[in-house]
């Protein structure tokens, strides 16, 4: 069981965001983010944004770094990619 995280390298709303995936469970997930006190709207589809300011604290608590391109491998190996406009519920 492990939680990955990328490079803060993406924008949006005046920051730079990460993305903070598992690549076992969605509860996994979840409980890594409630650990580091990440609010459950940050979730989206198949992973949760993080700002970069929070990317030490991630990193600290035991998320492993990897490229924004692992992120993507990592989720589809585990089956757990939501593709935007998939209709599928967020568990």
């Amino acid at each position: 069981m492990t939680v990955y995280i990328d490079p803060p390298t993406w924008p949006g709303h005046g920051r730079m965001w990460s993305h903070l995936v598992s690549d076992e469970s969605y509860d996994e997930l979840h409980g890594f983010a409630a650990r580091l006190g990440l609010p459950r709207r940050a979730f989206e589809r198949d992973h949760y944004d993080l700002p970069s300011h929070r990317y030490a604290d991630a990193v600290a608590a035991g998320a492993v770094e990897v490229r924004s391109r692992e992120v993507v491998r990592l989720l589809r190996a585990a089956g757990l990619r939501r593709r935007k406009g998939s209709g599928t519920r967020l568990p």
